[in-house]
């Protein structure tokens, strides 16, 4: 711990700063009171950072939630008895934990999580851009294409082009120069500028700027909404504070959402955690089981106390990543700084300018989406490119899960596609033919194995190797039979190699023929 202290210290106050502003958007957009966010995002770093095996990976109020939690909330029509949900939900997955269902997220190709940590990159740029024009109508931290605005992910932008804030715009501007040029190799070497987080400069003279605006350019300086909204807790806030209604618990829509909630929570937790691994530069493994568990111990904590669902968030374990940190203590110091923001740092928090905390999220996001990434990934198989790129698109024009089911799927098309192509072979060599299995063949190649077979000529001779197959399909054994019995009268003469490990033969041959 003392050993990477500096470095998990340092990270964590960027990750407070990316944080707080999504913690309080998701809050927003669900229709939640705005504390339940910062509940959860307090849990999901401190709690859920502590029993967690990964090294990695931070929790809190995932924008993946955001329709299951309104339409809940909604639809109960009682936060109180939302929070009872939020509760069943974690026990439902401590159950998934034990019954290992984790394995799920070794299933996905690398090639999706490659295209769901550049699209969420690309998304993050997309999405801060009106916030960094001054455009605020839009929660932060929206991943989904269509919005509740009844705008979409491009038309915000074009909106926001069209009602800028000259104030924010020169805030964002100023405040991506100085993350671009803390990155310099010489400014790298001074010891000060290691030590002291880009962010936290962008923050404070963000703040330095639109007070000089308020006071000697009044028309630049950003209010209300252009600033971030943390509330104050005083006695009225704790006297009000929302607690689980245990009387829902025979709804049935309760248990309804609880089911949701755990399965969509549990996924997304699964695919952040594969993603944070792969970008981990110590090339650590999360154990999956562990981190189900802890996730749904921390929605357990998070319902009885006030807050949203958690899960795993791939934005905050990148920003995490990306800003050096070394083990759990990250997120757990940055969860402690969620609380102080709340209790203490109110006054402060409220003057930062949201076109301050854009910038760093434009920043975070061009990290995960640099053009290198998409050079890297050409160079690559067309097999694994291709499922890249669709599971991109798909993630932009609909949401993270959405678009990874949809990788998922192009991924499996394209194995079957490439299995389909080389899974069996024909060779000539003048009158003789080879008909090579290379692999396992089932009854996709049926259709390949019957335009191969139709192109050995009559008077030939015909090899049929299946050395190389462990498995044959029922339809093929079919397929091949068939045809060695048409073969009688077109004088083909074939013969059949198998391994000597397996059974002398495949097939049901008619040796007459050989």
């Amino acid at each position: 711990m003392k050993t990477n202290f500096k470095h998990d210290i340092k990270s964590s106050i960027v990750l407070f700063l990316v944080a707080l502003p999504l913690c309080l958007g998701i809050a927003l957009a669900s229709n939640a009171p705005i504390i339940s966010g910062v509940i959860a995002g307090i849990v999901g770093g401190i709690i859920v950072g502590a029993i967690s095996g990964s090294h990695t990976s931070v929790s809190g109020p995932a924008a993946g939630l955001t329709i299951i939690v309104l339409n809940g909330i909604t639809s109960l029509n009682n936060f109180e008895a939302f929070l009872l949900v939020v509760i069943l939900a974690g026990i439902f997955q401590i159950i998934l934990a034990k019954i290992k269902a984790g394995v799920i997220g070794d299933f996905i190709p690398g090639a999706v999580i490659s295209g769901m940590l550049v699209s969420i990159g690309l998304l993050l740029m997309l999405k801060q851009i009106p916030h960094a024009l001054g455009f605020d109508s839009d929660y932060e931290g929206d991943e989904e294409f269509s919005q509740a605005d009844g705008k979409n992910t491009f038309t915000e932008i074009y909106y926001a082009i069209l009602d800028f804030n000259t104030g924010a715009i020169i805030i964002a501007l100023i405040s991506i120069l100085i993350l671009l040029a803390w990155q310099h190799k010489r400014l790298q070497k001074i010891k000060l500028f290691n030590l002291i987080p880009a962010q936290l400069i962008v923050v404070l003279l963000g703040i330095c700027i639109n007070l000089f605006f308020t006071n000697y350019f009044p028309k630049l300086a950003l209010s209300g909404y252009h600033l971030s909204e943390v509330p104050i807790i005083d006695s009225n806030t704790i006297n009000n504070w929302p607690f689980p209604d245990f009387s829902a618990i025979s709804n049935p829509t309760v248990w309804k959402l609880s089911i949701t909630i755990a399965l969509v929570a549990s996924i997304e937790t699964l695919l952040s955690i594969q993603a944070g691994d792969k970008i981990d530069p110590f090339n650590r493994t999360t154990p999956a089981n562990k981190e189900l568990l802890a996730q749904g111990t921390g929605n357990i904590i998070s319902g009885f106390l006030g807050g949203l669902p958690i899960t795993a968030v791939i934005v905050r374990t990148s920003a995490n990543v990306n800003s050096g940190a070394r083990s759990k203590w990250s997120a757990i110091y940055h969860g402690v700084f969620l609380i102080l923001s709340v209790f203490f740092l109110t006054s402060f928090i409220n003057i930062i300018p949201k076109a301050a905390l854009a910038a760093i999220l434009l920043h975070v996001g061009y990290k995960l989406a640099k053009p290198s990434i998409f050079i890297q990934e050409f160079k690559r198989k067309k097999n694994r490119f291709i499922p890249f790129l669709i599971t991109i698109l798909a993630i932009l024009l609909t949401d993270l899960l959405i678009g990874v089911v949809i990788g998922v799927i192009s991924g499996i098309l394209f194995i079957l596609l490439s299995n389909y192509r080389t899974s069996i072979m024909l060779y000539k060599d003048h009158n003789n033919y080879l008909l090579r299995f290379h692999k396992d063949a089932s009854f996709f190649n049926k259709k390949l194995l019957k335009q191969l077979l139709a192109d050995v000529p009559d008077n030939s001779k015909l090899l049929i190797d299946s050395t190389k197959a462990d498995f044959i399909d029922s339809d093929i054994i079919e397929t091949i039979d068939d045809f060695i019995k048409a073969a009688k009268n077109k004088n083909i003469n074939i013969t059949i190699k198998t391994s000597t490990t397996k059974p002398k033969s495949i097939f049901k041959i008619d040796h007459g023929n050989n």
